[in-house]
C-alpha cells in the first residue's frame, strides 16, 4: 500500500511521463536530440532528489519511493537519466554532500584512480555520459573507499550507444580536480548492487510495457473474423507473459524495500536473476505476438524490447547475480540455506 509520498511521487511520475514521453520524444532522443522539456519538468518536480535526505535539500524518500520512479521510467521508456541521477542523490547522501544545482549525473565505473584529490583513468560505458555535466565514483575496497564528484569535462567523451541507442560513452579523466573527496565505510561495489536494483526495477517496468502493448494489439488485431485475443493460443501465451511480469514485478518492489530494511543483497540478487529471465521469454511472446509489425521501426514495440535487451547486461547480467547467490548459499552451508532464504539475508 502506498504511503502519501509515495502516492504523490507515482501521481506525479505518471502525469510528468504521459504528457512529455511520446514517441517523438524518444525518436528524437535517439538521434542524439536531449529532452530539455521533459528534464526540465523531472527537476522541478524533483523527482531526482527522491533520496536526497531533507536536510540536503531533498526528498528524503525510501527506496520504494526510488522503485516506483524506477519503474515508471522503464514502462514509459523515459529517455532521460533520471535513475542514475536518483542513485547519485543517494550516494552523495551518504557523504552529506549536497547534490550540485543545475548538473546532470551519470555513474562512474571502470579504471579509474585518484591521487591528490585527482582523478585519471576511463569510465568505460558510461550511462547518458554525453548529456552529463558530473560524475559519482566510489574509488578504494571496503573501509577506505573514498565517494569521489567529479565534473565530466567538455571533449572528454567519446560517442557510443547501446542497442537501445542511449548514450553509453567512454569518458576519459586525465588528472581532473574533484569537487569532492569523501571517506566512507561502504564497499567499494555499492555502485554495482544498487545499479542493478535500478535496473531490476526498470525493467520490471519495462516487462509492463510488453503486456500492456501485446494484450492492446491482440484485442485490436482481427484474424478470421475475431480478435486474435480471442483465440487459445494467443490466450496462453499472454497468460505465461503476464505471470512473468507479475513475477518480475515483486521481485524489483521487494528489493527496494529490502534495502529500506538494510537486507538488500538476496533481494537484488534474486531480482537481477528473475527480471533477466524473463526478458528472454516475455520479449519473445510479446513479438510473436505483434507478428512482423512488431519489429518495424515505426511500431513501438522495440523502444521496450532494446532497452530491456540492453539493461539486462549493465550492473552484472542475470548469470552473474545467480553465481553470487549459489556461492553464498553453499559457502553458508545446507543448515542456512532456508533461513537465509526466509529471512531475506544470505
Amino acid at each position: 500500500m502506498l504511503n502519501e509520498t509515495s502516492q504523490l511521487l507515482s501521481d506525479s511520475v505518471e502525469k510528468i511521463f504521459s504528457d512529455h514521453v511520446t514517441k517523438d520524444c524518444i525518436i528524437s532522443a535517439e538521434k542524439g536530440e536531449w529532452p530539455e522539456s521533459l528534464w526540465n519538468e523531472v527537476i522541478e518536480n524533483g523527482l531526482n532528489l527522491v533520496l536526497v535526505p531533507e536536510n540536503l535539500g531533498g526528498v528524503g524518500g525510501s527506496w520504494f519511493d526510488a522503485g516506483i520512479l524506477f519503474k515508471a521510467i522503464g514502462r514509459y521508456q523515459a529517455p532521460i537519466p533520471l535513475a542514475e541521477n536518483i542513485v547519485a542523490g543517494y550516494l552523495l547522501g551518504l557523504g552529506e554532500v549536497p547534490f550540485p544545482e543545475n548538473s546532470i549525473i551519470t555513474l562512474l565505473d571502470g579504471e579509474l584512480q585518484l591521487s591528490d584529490n585527482k582523478l585519471s583513468g576511463v569510465s568505460h560505458r558510461t550511462p547518458f555520459g554525453n548529456h552529463s555535466t558530473h560524475g559519482v565514483a566510489i574509488i578504494g575496497d571496503n573501509s577506505k573507499s573514498k565517494l569521489v564528484l567529479v565534473p565530466i569535462l567538455d571533449n572528454s567523451t567519446s560517442d557510443d550507444k547501446n542497442i537501445a541507442l542511449e548514450s553509453r560513452s567512454n569518458i576519459e579523466f586525465k588528472d581532473v580536480e574533484a569537487l569532492h573527496v569523501i571517506d566512507v565505510d561502504f564497499s567499494s561495489d555499492l555502485i554495482l548492487k544498487i545499479g542493478a536494483l535500478m535496473r531490476s526495477c526498470q525493467i520490471a517496468g519495462g516487462l509492463e510495457s510488453l503486456l500492456d502493448q501485446s494484450v492492446r494489439y491482440a484485442n485490436e488485431r482481427i484474424q478470421f473474423g475475431r480478435p486474435i485475443a480471442k483465440f487459445q493460443a494467443i490466450q496462453q501465451e499472454l497468460a505465461v507473459l503476464a505471470t512473468h511480469v507479475a513475477a518480475s514485478g515483486v521481485a524489483a518492489d521487494y528489493a527496494s524495500s529490502s534495502m529500506d530494511d538494510g537486507g538488500d543483497e538476496l533481494a537484488i540478487a534474486s531480482a537481477k536473476s528473475r527480471v533477466d529471465d524473463a526478458i528472454s521469454i516475455c520479449a519473445s511472446i510479446a513479438h510473436q505476438v505483434h507478428g512482423a509489425i512488431g519489429f518495424t521501426y515505426e511500431h513501438g514495440l522495440h523502444f521496450s524490447t532494446r532497452r530491456l535487451w540492453s539493461w539486462r547486461a549493465e550492473y552484472g547480467s542475470g548469470g552473474y547475480w545467480a553465481k553470487i547467490l549459489g556461492e553464498k548459499a553453499v559457502s553458508n552451508g545446507a543448515d542456512n540455506f532456508w533461513p537465509s532464504i526466509t529471512s531475506g539475508k544470505i
